[in-house]
């Protein structure tokens, strides 16, 4: 018996390793068949993309090739996704993986076959029709001339605040604004003219003239209208622009308790205008109905404060219907001479130049006159001129429409943009296209952009050049050719952010859809997607079914309310070839059932959560986003998560990883936190929720009480160990240093490509904060640090940072500024938001060292004594000045020679009994805040000082002030002190603010305003 049973069993083995050797043969063949099949598909898809390169020429002229490029690219990106397969499910897998995915391999293998049967039709195509000819290849070393380097200065770039032949017009448009009229009627001025003649920017500089606008008024707005707008985020801007952000929060928390309408924030809005005298622009007005709507509902009728509203259209009969025929501003084309000294700038050449080159001179001056003198034509061929020798201008010349010289049309525009594109570099081509994803007028972050360009591939990697540098490289040149128009800067002079003329959005919206390329579903959507669109981008909730197919979707990106379309999960296997989930700008929550399916999307690179309203439900970040071994970036935003799971650390490639806490403290300081948090917060959610979203709360309730509702103290969450795994992170944000392990915190010292860290240390030990500084002092690169701490005297006996900080912001306890922070050469920002400083005089001749400092906050409870003195020949560089809440703290003073760059200061709270003297040393200054409840003496001789200001600065105070503590005033002369109305941001100071790179008024620490500095 028992001999049978080993017999039997020997057979079973033997059966067993016959099958598995079988298996084995048939996988290793399969295997070897897969892998020649693959180097075939990876040639063809090498060879139709350098054909779409030289195609591109021509493809215009010639009507069959333009139909055969396409069915190339559509096949070319079917190659790619089935390339992108065989990687995520067979490349990367251990034999023994490899032999479970045995379906996979059939699926692929029969991809494959698919493939290449049409690369063989494609290609018998071509001999039927002979598609390619010598004139198309010829192209080929054309193309490749144009693939230059691209240059990261933006030298060439004019910013639209220099544009010529503007000067004239703003005095103008000033004068009709009349701000100095007291008859107490409230006025409309329309600016009308063509797309592309520069409203906007004649708009812009008359609003941002501080000594002829905004020291006039109590508030000012700027308000972008267009063709399609939110009535209720136009009501929120109009609030938090001319009231405060304060005020708008006040606002939506007295009506937290019911649904927020349109007509509640109207009444509020007219309400606090009624009595105060305000300048507001309404930039690209389109229709008469929502000028109607906007003035009947926004404007209080009964305000007789002379208050002023400009407004900019292409409809003349608009403009009529607005205001009366002495109030309408018709910008008029450029002059000769403007444009033609716009051109050369543009295009990086001189008036010698063009004296010096006859040729040169009769082609600038036939390409001038053919443009018309519209500002955006000049823009954007002076831009495609600055990257072409001036041997080439002659042919450019003769391909621009002959339209503009006689009709400046919008049609003919259209045909400018869509040369400038055809002039772009190939690899600049899909960056281009890529933008018109984003509404119209919306703000583009470049930090956004760029990652997103490359997750999609857009970006080619350089060698010895970081790949984020050339993404940056990539948008500058698109701004120097004036594709893209700049609208944030940052301090150092750094565009931030962009937005996209709408008639460079039109073109691009047509070539996108045309290509297949990007499918815009709004809220006026009806068309039926034809073809398999890349990228899929919903603009609004109302749109209709599209019919796209998800299966080859790349990018996908969300506006406004969740699509009814895309009712099932956002994270289906459905989506499984996607890239790039952007939903930062949804307003819909993300549930945890929604997350845990994460894995599902193994070829995602870019993840953006970041959202709008309290995710409830999303608590934990599912140990299958292990699976997305591509992933580069990953922005969670601010939500429930506590702890980062173990499996985070096989993200190798993993460049920005934001994750943050809500934080809702207030509800967290007793013992019955629980039960008060769901009694105010959850209850009333829950009771107006749907049925089903009832039950879904009450599901994952035990799990949300399990971590405590979700809601630490702190900001930061949780790292696990082995996140020095990570070794290509770049920014990494919220970490929690008192719950993280020792261990993971010394592992933060191996992240050696970390640029940028945020971290909180509330509560933690001396020991891991003392671990925390050793890693950090192993961080070469790093050149952002943001550290929230209870006490940071332990920083004080530190003795290295990392020597290429450029950004600093602390926040806790510190009675006197480290020493090693003068040895940070490169620090352009430092913000020391510190309780107890002391040592004021030593403190603040360290900082007036630092060479390259711009931007200086110090405040939160900080005392430096009895007078903060600028002295001579410190802070050589510093442009904005923030001083907060210093207790006992009775003068400012500014000495001959100090802060000679110095544009900006802000003072709050301060009981400054003596004043603040200097001002006159100040040569650079455009500002001066006082605002709070502190309060000022001797404003009458700081008036003074003022009014003899050379650089005529706005000296600016709180309303707050009482008539006491104004006392000796002497309001006189064109720079009169202005009172403001309210609290908060100014929309007076957006201009300033864009040249900044952040706002004024007090932020949350560690916000997104105060972004990084790259």
């Amino acid at each position: 018996m028992a001999e049978t049973v080993v017999s039997m069993a020997r057979s079973m083995l033997g059966g067993a390793i016959s099958m598995a050797a079988s298996a084995a043969a048939t996988e290793m063949s399969l295997l070897i068949g897969v892998r020649k099949d693959i180097w075939f598909i990876k040639d063809e898809l090498k060879t139709m993309q350098a054909f779409l390169v030289a195609a591109e020429k021509t493809k215009n002229k010639n009507m069959l090739l333009k139909v055969w490029a396409e069915q190339v690219r559509d096949l070319a990106y079917g190659i790619e996704d089935c390339l992108d397969e065989f990687m995520v499910h067979v490349g990367s897998q251990s034999r023994s993986r490899r032999l479970l995915k045995l379906k996979d391999r059939y699926r692929i293998a029969s991809q494959i076959r698919d493939l290449k049967a049409r690369v063989e039709e494609v290609s018998n195509r071509n001999a039927r029709y002979n598609l390619i000819n010598a004139d198309a290849s010829s192209n080929i070393d054309e193309v490749n001339s144009n693939m230059e380097d691209i240059r990261s200065h933006s030298a060439g770039n004019i910013d639209e605040a220099e544009l010529v032949g503007f000067v004239k017009p703003k005095g103008e448009l000033i004068n009709m604004v009349d701000v100095n009229s007291r008859d107490g009627l409230s006025k409309v001025i329309c600016v009308v003219g063509m797309g592309g003649l520069g409203k906007t920017t004649l708009a812009r500089k008359v609003y941002e003239s501080k000594e002829d606008i905004v020291n006039k008024f109590a508030c000012c707005a700027w308000i972008t209208v267009s063709q399609s707008f939110s009535k209720i985020e136009m009501l929120k801007e109009m609030i938090r622009q001319l009231l405060g952000t304060e005020l708008l929060r006040q606002c939506l928390k007295e009506l937290e308790e019911k649904a927020v309408h349109v007509e509640d924030l109207a009444s509020y809005l007219r309400e606090k205008l009624e009595d105060m005298r305000y300048f507001i622009v309404l930039d690209d007005l389109w229709t008469i109905d929502a000028w109607d709507w906007i003035k009947s509902i926004a404007f209080p009728i009964r305000n007789n404060k002379d208050s002023r509203i400009l407004i900019t259209t292409r409809d003349v009969g608009l403009a009529a219907k607005c205001t009366s025929d002495s109030l309408i501003y018709h910008l008029k084309h450029l002059q000769i001479e403007d444009a033609t000294n716009l051109l050369l700038r543009k295009s990086r050449k001189t008036w010698e130049d063009m004296k010096n080159d006859k040729k040169m001179m009769a082609v600038v001056n036939k390409m001038v006159k053919k443009c018309g003198g519209l500002p955006l034509a000049v823009l954007t061929i002076g831009g495609m001129l600055a990257n072409k020798k001036v041997t080439e201008w002659e042919s450019i010349y003769k391909q621009i429409p002959s339209e503009l010289e006689s009709n400046p049309s919008l049609e003919a525009m259209r045909r400018i943009v869509t040369l400038s594109y055809n002039n772009l570099p190939s690899h600049l081509k899909s960056c281009f296209l890529y933008l018109s994803i984003f509404p119209e007028d919306f703000e583009i972050k470049r930090r956004r952009l760029v990652d997103r360009w490359i997750a999609e591939g857009f970006v080619r990697a350089r060698s010895g050049v970081n790949i984020e540098d050339v993404g940056i490289s990539y948008f500058t040149e698109l701004i120097n050719r004036s594709m893209i128009q700049p609208s944030k800067v940052s301090i150092e002079g750094h565009v931030k952010s962009c937005r996209v003329h709408d008639i460079m959005r039109d073109v691009m919206v047509s070539i996108s859809r045309e290509e297949n390329f990007v499918y815009l579903a709004g809220d006026n959507s009806t068309r039926v997607a034809e073809g398999n669109f890349r990228h899929v981008a919903y603009h609004g909730s109302k749109s209709q079914k599209i019919g796209v197919d998800y299966s080859h979707v790349r990018s996908l990106t969300m506006f406004g309310e969740r699509s009814m379309e895309l009712s099932t999960s956002l994270f289906s296997s459905k989506l499984r070839m996607l890239r790039a989930l952007d939903l930062a700008d949804g307003h819909f929550a993300v549930s945890q059932k929604d997350i845990n399916n994460i894995g599902s999307l193994r070829h995602l690179k870019y993840l953006t959560l970041r959202p709008r309203h309290l995710f409830l439900n999303m608590h934990k970040l599912p140990a299958s986003i292990g699976k997305l071994q591509g992933l580069l970036s990953l922005d969670l935003g601010y939500s429930c998560i506590t702890t980062l799971p173990t499996e985070i650390s096989k993200l190798e490639g993993l460049r920005t990883l934001r994750c943050r806490n809500q934080r809702y403290s207030n509800y967290f300081d007793n013992e019955d936190s629980c039960e008060r948090w769901f009694n105010i917060v959850c209850m009333p959610l829950v009771l107006a929720s749907e049925p089903d979203q009832r039950a879904s709360f009450f599901a994952e309730l035990p799990m949300m009480c399990s971590t405590g509702f979700g809601f630490p103290k702190s900001y930061g969450v949780k790292l696990p160990k082995g996140i020095s795994n990570l070794k290509e992170l770049q920014i990494l944000e919220y970490v929690d240093i008192k719950r993280t392990s020792s261990r993971a915190i010394q592992e933060l010292g191996e992240l050696t490509q970390l640029k940028k860290l945020r971290v909180t240390i509330k509560g933690a030990t001396e020991k891991k904060c003392e671990l925390f500084w050793e890693a950090i002092q192993k961080l070469s690169l790093l050149y952002s640090l943001y550290v929230d701490g209870e006490n940071l005297e332990w920083l004080s006996s530190v003795s290295f940072a990392p020597p290429l900080m450029r950004s600093l912001k602390m926040n806790g306890s510190l009675l006197e500024i480290p020493n090693w922070i003068g040895s940070l050469m490169h620090l352009v920002k430092l913000m020391l938001y510190c309780d107890g400083l002391k040592e004021g005089e030593r403190s603040m001749e360290m900082l007036g060292a630092l060479p390259n400092l711009m931007l200086l906050r110090l405040g939160f409870d900080s005392t430096i004594g009895e007078k903060l003195v600028f002295v001579a020949e410190t802070f050589p560089n510093l442009r904005n000045l923030g001083v907060y809440v210093m207790h006992g703290l009775r003068e400012v003073r500014f000495e001959e020679g100090a802060l000679p760059q110095i544009a900006e200061i802000r003072i709050s709270q301060g009981q400054l009994s003596v004043g603040i003297t200097g001002i006159k040393h100040l040569p650079m200054l455009k500002e001066i805040s006082l605002v709070g409840q502190g309060q000022v003496a001797h404003l009458g001789v700081l008036q003074g000082e003022v009014n003899s200001h050379p650089n005529h600065p706005v000296l600016r105070l709180s309303n707050k002030l009482t008539p006491q503590q104004l006392g000796d005033v002497v309001v006189q002369g064109s720079n009169a002190i202005q009172v403001e109305e309210a609290m908060g941001e100014s929309s007076a100071i957006l201009s300033e603010q864009a040249a900044a790179g952040e706002s004024f008024s007090q932020v949350p620490i560690g916000s997104d305003s105060e972004d990084d500095l790259r």
